[in-house]
């Protein structure tokens, strides 16, 4: 699975782990989702819903800040190559779709679905980059590989790097960012109203009456044998606590992004729901196989079988789909069970 972007921040954890639990150089651990759909909240993630009206026009030249500290001027947004799912899905939000050229393979839905991949075992291309000519390329500061990031630059494309959305209160940063760099500030002042009204709508779904589960947020990479506890900085926390919910891994003392499933730590987060992207459920062969998984069946989540499952493409991509997420966690930690 390859992150949305980027199951934030714990690539390099991930990868460790996967060459202690493997024993070998086999199977990328990187959690980034593959391309494709899955269950969940898979209607949510088929589409990209444009600003209503005529498609903005960018007023450039424009220089923006990038998140390793360089300025970036961006003199055209004629072809664009957003290098994360996450970050296609805003330019395509903000109505200039049509202007990007290539996608990474996290870009799941469905406009985005007949352009050209840039990625190549989940690294960026930039052979395959610089072939499609852009003129701005969007990236999160854990794309790479660095040397490939330097390559685009040094072929004197203007290249962009935002920093890694973990919360909600980043939603509106990555949005003013992004039609900053594309020269339509207003469209993203719009664009940001939108999804700020509608992630507040859906909060407001949470019943009344509902409790706050415990939820456990578990990164599952079976052809891996990868199993991953979240915690406080795997980027689910702010999501599961809009639903209504607590952050059980965080809750339990894991302050860090992930750590290695144990019996032990999953008795002491003692969740009432667990929380995973739906490929990472499907590679460990569904509830079925995640209840063989050492400890998940002893936890009040998996005696019960509540289980909460959301589209990898979408659920930590902290956008303009953020409400569908949150929506679809609300019916699942208060209602929903499998």
């Amino acid at each position: 699975m390859h992150p949305p972007t980027r199951l934030l921040g714990a690539v390099s954890t991930l990868l460790a782990l996967a060459l202690v639990l493997t024993g070998c150089g086999g199977g990328s651990a990187d959690p980034r989702p593959e391309g494709g759909a899955a269950s969940g909240a898979k209607a949510a993630a088929d589409r990209i819903e444009p600003l209503s009206g005529p498609a903005p026009r960018p007023e450039l030249p424009v220089k923006v800040r990038s998140a390793d500290g360089r300025e970036v001027t961006v003199r055209s947004a004629e072809r664009v190559v957003p290098l994360s799912g996450s970050l296609a899905e805003l330019v395509f939000s903000l109505g200039l779709g049509d202007r990007v050229v290539a996608r990474d393979v996290t870009a799941t839905f469905e406009q985005a679905a007949k352009l050209p991949v840039v990625t190549r075992a989940h690294d960026v291309s930039a052979e395959g980059v610089l072939s499609l000519r852009p003129t701005l390329v969007l990236a999160e500061a854990t794309t790479g590989p660095a040397e490939a990031i330097e390559q685009i630059r040094d072929a004197g494309i203007p290249l962009l790097v935002l920093p890694a959305a973990q919360r909600l209160s980043d939603v509106s940063v990555r949005i003013e960012a992004v039609a900053a760099a594309l020269g339509v500030p207003e469209a993203g002042k719009r664009l940001d109203k939108r999804t700020r009204q509608r992630i507040d709508a859906a909060r407001t779904d949470i019943p009344e009456s509902a409790g706050r589960p415990r939820v456990a947020f578990l990164y599952l990479r079976g052809s891996a044998a990868v199993y991953l506890l979240g915690g406080a900085r795997s980027g689910a926390s702010s999501l599961i606590e809009a639903a209504g919910g607590v952050d059980a891994g965080k809750e339990s003392g894991l302050k860090k992004d992930f750590t290695a499933i144990t019996s032990e730590a999953l008795a002491k987060a003692a969740p009432d729901v667990i929380l995973v992207m739906s490929k990472g459920l499907d590679s460990v062969d569904g509830v079925d196989g995640l209840l063989k998984i050492p400890g998940v069946a002893q936890t009040p989540a998996g005696m019960d079988r509540r289980i909460a499952s959301v589209d990898d493409g979408v659920l930590l991509n902290y956008g303009p789909r953020t409400d569908t997420v949150i929506r679809s966690l609300v019916r699942q930690f208060h209602g929903e069970s499998r």
